[in-house]
């Protein structure tokens, strides 16, 4: 065992003491949060050169009425109120006669003058729109532009129209708008969470209102930052393993320690690392979340089940990964295998979204309980608002400790044999023989 812990003792401060660790250690969260990071630095860099759109009203009536919320639009929100700078670009409309004889030729014209950059887009007001009908087909309202699937005004339009077309429902109805000042005030629906007892008074406290960071970054951040140790320690082993496999280390290592030693330190060194950087990334997390006022939403009862759930999470893996390493003879079977042992980690990556929506579903219930998948997806569904019974980690967790017992013994097995063989390549039939037979 003494041998074991100095051999970690000795992977371990060979990975933090390099420049890559430490830059890795900075660079790693960025890159996972890159997108929310560019989101908010970006956010407020808006082209804001003009929009001009054409708009050909079938109906007669809404054009008008359009441009006039435009107008205000325009006054109210293009331009900084404190500095005067231009921070959002000015909507402008252009009313032509639609073409009824030839629609499709007028179309076309606008839609060269689109490309052309002449004009930003162009909409189209189907005769039906105020008025449709179950059996209409002509209740359309057509946004014309080169991104007309991601454009803001498109958004802007709908709503405007709408608004205006119910305008014109009720006058057509002789309904005085005036008469119902309050007919089109929207009503938000508060979301909150339950009603709870205080536990040291027995008073009832009120709702807290629900927080989407509380719901969906909370729960998708503990997750990430397990998913991130299990990638800044597991992929190492692998080519490590090999390194000193094809450098022959692994031969002098082989006089002092027996097989099982020698990857039992290496897993050991990759807990100790694993166990370095979520201490950064923990405790840096929560003193952010505290620093934005969050700190209530921080669930500190899922932190030690996080703790269990990587230190497995990376024997489990890093055993299979090891194990690999021993079978690889040169760098280009190490590249071939890297990725399909990740495969177990990374699939829990394109369904975390379904799973922070609906934790409780059978779904996420019974694939965050497979053994590969438990530590990532059972700390992101604990970590949700919505309580989840105890039975389920404490039945993940046995599922995990059995699953990492059989990857730490069959890649015992496969270490054992594949270390010191020279010219064999890692075939998939050679592994599962070894894993079997040792």
């Amino acid at each position: 065992m003494r041998k074991t812990l100095l051999f970690a003792l000795r992977e371990y401060k060979a990975a933090v003491r390099t420049k890559g660790f430490i830059i890795g250690l900075i660079i790693a969260p960025i890159l996972m949060s890159g997108g929310a990071v560019a989101y908010v630095l970006l956010k407020d860099n808006v082209d804001t050169t003009d929009r001009k759109v054409v708009v050909l009203d079938h109906t007669g009536r809404i054009f008008s009425k359009l441009e006039e919320f435009a107008d205000m639009r325009n006054a109210q929100e293009v331009h900084d109120p404190e500095t005067g700078e231009k921070v959002r670009p000015l909507y402008l409309f252009e009313n032509v006669e639609p073409n009824a004889a030839d629609p499709h030729a007028q179309h076309l014209a606008l839609s060269d003058r689109v490309r052309s950059g002449e004009l930003y887009g162009f909409l189209v007001l189907s005769e039906g729109v105020v008025h449709p009908t179950d059996e209409s087909t002509e209740a359309r309202i057509s946004y014309f532009a080169r991104n007309a699937a991601l454009d803001d005004l498109r958004s802007w339009l709908g709503f405007q129209i709408n608004h205006r077309l119910r305008q014109l429902r009720l006058v057509d109805a002789g309904v005085d708008e005036r008469s119902l000042p309050d007919l089109f005030h929207w009503v938000q629906v508060d979301g909150l969470n339950l009603v709870t007892r205080d536990k040291d008074t027995g008073d009832i406290a009120a709702a807290r209102e629900a927080s989407p960071v509380e719901a969906i970054a909370v729960p998708i951040g503990i997750m990430m930052i397990m998913f991130l140790m299990i990638m800044m320690s597991v992929p190492g082993m692998l080519h490590s393993v090999m390194e000193e496999k094809t450098q022959r280390i692994a031969e002098v290592v082989l006089g002092a320690v027996r097989p099982f030693e020698f990857m039992m330190g290496k897993l050991i060194g990759g807990i100790a690392v694993a166990l370095t950087s979520s201490s950064v990334y923990l405790i840096g997390g929560i003193l952010a979340v505290t620093y934005m006022g969050y700190d209530d939403y921080i669930p500190y009862h899922v932190l030690p089940w996080f703790v269990v759930y990587m230190l497995l999470a990376v024997i489990m893996f890093g055993a299979l990964t090891s194990a690999l390493g021993s079978t690889c003879s040169e760098a280009k079977d190490a590249q071939s295998l890297s990725f399909p042992s990740l495969i177990p980690a990374i699939i829990p990556m394109f369904i975390y979204l379904p799973v922070a929506k609906e934790p409780m579903s059978a779904f996420s219930t019974w694939i965050s309980l497979i053994p590969p998948f438990t530590p990532t997806l059972m700390v992101l569904r604990m970590a949700t608002p919505e309580p989840v019974p105890l039975w389920q980690p404490v039945v993940g967790l046995v599922g995990v400790i059995l699953c990492t017992l059989l990857f730490v013994w069959a890649g015992g097995r496969i270490f054992r044999v594949a270390i010191l063989m020279q010219g064999t390549p890692p075939k998939l039939s050679n592994i599962i023989r070894w894993a079997i037979r040792g």
